[in-house]
């Protein structure tokens, strides 16, 4: 079973909706139109030094699944396989499924992986990276880097057909923007304009389930670190569900800091006092409050 980077749009996840279902707050870029579906295996241009490991590593299994640390243990020749900047952000083994769910050809087996996992990654672009009688590895890459890898297996155990067998992927950040601006959720920027990992600061909408469609969510960190904050200026999140109220006019506090993390226009700055998030925006100074642990949209 895959897993995911703690923390990192996970909490987000349950607060924010589909996209094309919420309202951002005003000078955000509206969601792109779709646009026609691209070819999932394409041939491709092998990289300079394509990978060259084994292609069946058994998984490891360990206590915390999700950590940093423990995600390459669990992706098998997946992970191997990755070219991130940073650390490997999801991965892992196959779940079970059954006779008929698998593909008659490797390919197949790419799209029975997307059928059956549901992972949040482009459904285009994958190029045979190696081929093994019985396995193949799949890669997307970015600027000749992989940043998505799935080995696709033939009639594993409880796995009739081909399918996939391990799969592993780098951080939303570094997928193409024309994949993650189709994505509810925000990638953010450094001072310089290079995207930042959605472990370290990630925005959405509300859910329009819970009808929040009108406040505004911010994530920062992950683990022990994570802190979720809340933009509620017409107050349609319950009552209690946040550590204070949000203030549209504030003065920037002296002790604070600017965090570089830039995003339409928009600057975080924090303080050590984690209950408070300080958004700078063509002038003036917003305050999120922190949303109170526990809380979600059910």
């Amino acid at each position: 079973m895959r897993g995911t980077r703690a923390g990192a749009l996970m909490a987000v996840g349950v607060l924010m909706s589909a996209v094309g279902c919420a309202e951002k707050p005003e000078g955000l870029a509206e969601e792109p139109a779709e646009k026609p579906a691209k070819a999932l295996v394409i041939k491709g241009k092998a990289p300079a030094a394509p990978y060259s490991g084994p292609l069946w590593v058994a998984l490891e299994e360990t206590d915390e699944e999700e950590s940093p640390q423990n995600l390459p243990k669990r992706s098998g020749a997946a992970g191997r396989a990755l070219e991130c900047e940073g650390r490997i952000y999801s991965g892992g083994g196959a779940d079970r499924w059954s006779e008929g769910d698998g593909g008659d050809t490797p390919e197949g087996g790419l799209r029975a992986y997307f059928d059956i996992e549901q992972p949040e990654e482009p459904r285009y672009g994958y190029r045979v990276e190696r081929e093994e009688a019985e396995r193949v590895l799949y890669s997307f890459d970015v600027g000749g880097r992989t940043k998505v890898a799935v080995v696709v297996a033939k009639d594993g155990p409880n796995r009739p057909g081909w399918g996939p067998e391990t799969s592993a992927s780098c951080d939303p950040s570094e997928l193409p923007a024309e994949f993650t601006d189709t994505k509810a959720y925000e990638i953010w920027s450094d001072r310089s304009g290079k995207r930042v990992p959605v472990s370290e600061v990630s925005s959405s909408a509300g859910s329009a389930h819970c009808d929040w469609q009108k406040a505004y969510f911010l994530e920062t960190g992950e683990y022990e670190q994570r802190r979720l904050y809340a933009r509620d200026p017409q107050g349609v999140l319950p009552a209690g569900m946040l550590t204070s109220g949000y203030d549209g006019d504030a003065a920037m506090p002296a002790a604070a800091r600017d965090t570089g993390f830039r995003l339409d226009g928009r600057e975080l700055w924090l303080t050590k006092d984690a209950s408070k998030a300080y958004v700078r925006n063509a002038g003036s100074v917003e305050v999120w409050p922190a949303v109170k642990k526990g809380m979600g949209c059910d």
